[in-house]
């Protein structure tokens, strides 16, 4: 079986670990200084906080810019639950929005439409490693969160993604563009930002009382991080050099592969197929065939393939929809474009690490599904 996700590692980043367990120093100490040092220039921000998850630098990122109980902070629906997790932590109310049907991206125009009066933030995701169109929602005039965790590398007008908003937020999970196992960092331009941030992470030797966290990273998980700053140029240049290979054959194919855009620079963190024709579950030979029976043939063929997004937000918050006349759901008109990829998307497997044999694979079976989806 072709895993769907597997981290990138080698014996320098396993000796870097070695060493500070060697030094007896393993908690947050200078290791942790240098990488958040390295990923700030890598960026091109001022400074940088490394945290224990993503989930983390966002909670941070939030209380930092002021949100408090009775905001409102947008973030697209269709993301993980951790935007939602981040948000509800400050006891501010999340505002959904609707996704660009092409890039997946936050929709300014839907954002702009759903505005209150309360919104004090925008948490923007450069979803799959792809970055939004963030110019267009810095021009509305409300903070920025920018969402990293799935592109970092990434470029926008030739400038990395993470150095556009007020701050921005990067994930370092196992199954990240690159990995300290668990972790997070947050960066930014703004030293009151950063200072604020930092002084939050963590809850001992202070002269005050305020509540504080226990959400720092350990020297063994930045000695890992270092390392995999190093090569991150080359894991997403093997990913392009996958994503090509992708694009030329599903595009002789008919299937529908990532938009290209020429502002931005793609990283691949997922590589995402449409399953259409059809674009809904359709029946075949008396069996009912939609998305999860497209997933089941993938893995029955020995490739693991998911959702690149498991469940929309208001699929977990919405309750039946409103009467029409009275103007649709309580989200102001629903989330078609969200509902509709979320019905059509397919995650197939890209990262650093996948041979040339299972690239051929995974096309094989790729070609396969199609064909057979067609006839």
């Amino acid at each position: 079986m072709i895993p769907h996700s597997k981290p990138t590692l080698n014996k320098e980043e396993a000796l870097a670990v070695v060493d500070v367990i060697n030094s007896g120093y393993v908690s947050q100490g200078k290791v942790v200084e240098r990488f958040e040092s390295d990923m700030a220039r890598y960026i091109g921000v001022k400074g940088g906080v490394a945290v224990n998850s993503g989930t983390a630098a966002l909670h941070l990122s939030l209380i930092a810019l002021g949100i408090k109980e009775g905001d409102d902070v947008a973030i697209p629906s269709y993301i993980c639950p951790a935007l939602l997790n981040a948000v509800n932590y400050t006891g501010a109310r999340p505002l959904l929005i609707d996704i660009n049907p092409d890039s997946y991206n936050i929709s300014p125009a839907d954002l702009k439409k759903k505005l209150t009066k309360k919104t004090r933030a925008v948490i923007v995701p450069h979803i799959f490693g792809l970055p939004a169109d963030i110019k267009d929602i810095l021009s509305i005039g409300i903070p920025v969160i920018e969402d990293c965790a799935q592109s970092v590398g990434a470029s926008y007008k030739d400038k990395k993604a993470g150095s556009f908003g007020h701050c921005a937020i990067f994930s370092f999970y196992a199954t990240k563009v690159m990995t300290t196992g668990e972790g997070g960092m947050v960066v930014s331009n703004s030293d009151k930002i950063l200072e604020n941030i930092r002084d939050l992470r963590e809850y001992d030797h202070k002269a005050n009382y305020i509540i504080r966290y226990n959400y720092k990273m350990t020297d063994m998980q930045a000695a890992l991080g270092i390392s995999q700053l190093k090569r991150l140029d080359s894991f997403i240049s093997r990913r392009r050099e996958i994503a090509n290979l992708y694009n030329n054959r599903f595009s002789n194919l008919g299937i529908a592969i990532p938009k290209v855009y020429p502002e931005s620079e793609h990283i691949y963190f997922r590589y995402v197929i449409r399953r259409n024709p059809p674009l809904s579950p359709f029946t075949k030979g008396g069996m009912k065939v939609g998305l999860e029976e497209d997933l089941k043939f993938f893995e029955d063929n020995g490739v693991k393939c998911m959702r690149p997004v498991f469940k929309p937000i208001h699929r977990y918050l919405t309750p039946p929809p409103s009467p029409p006349s009275q103007g649709g759901d309580k989200w102001g008109g629903g989330f078609p474009e969200t509902d509709r990829v979320w019905n059509e998307l397919i995650s197939i497997p890209i990262y650093p690490s996948l041979s040339n044999d299972e690239v051929k694979k995974i096309l094989k079976v790729a070609e396969k599904w199609w064909r057979i989806k067609i006839e």
